[in-house]
């Protein structure tokens, strides 16, 4: 069963996309704790961020410096 990030990326929830590149998906969180609070994605399912490949380190900051 697809996750409600998963469907997010997809397309199938609609979101306030910021940003994204082939690896990761930012958009702003519908319930924030501070304005602009934005949350960043890989499209790769995985159960914890830490599980993400060394390389992909690498593409989610270039994400988050643009």
């Amino acid at each position: 069963m697809p996750t409600i990030f998963s469907r997010i990326v997809r397309g199938e929830i609609p979101c306030y996309k910021v940003a994204e590149n082939d690896e990761f998906f930012a958009f702003l969180d519908i319930r924030p704790q501070a304005k602009g609070h934005t949350l960043v994605i890989p499209k790769e399912e995985i159960d914890y961020l830490f599980d993400l490949p060394l390389l992909n380190w690498a593409g989610l900051w270039s994400l988050l410096n643009t």
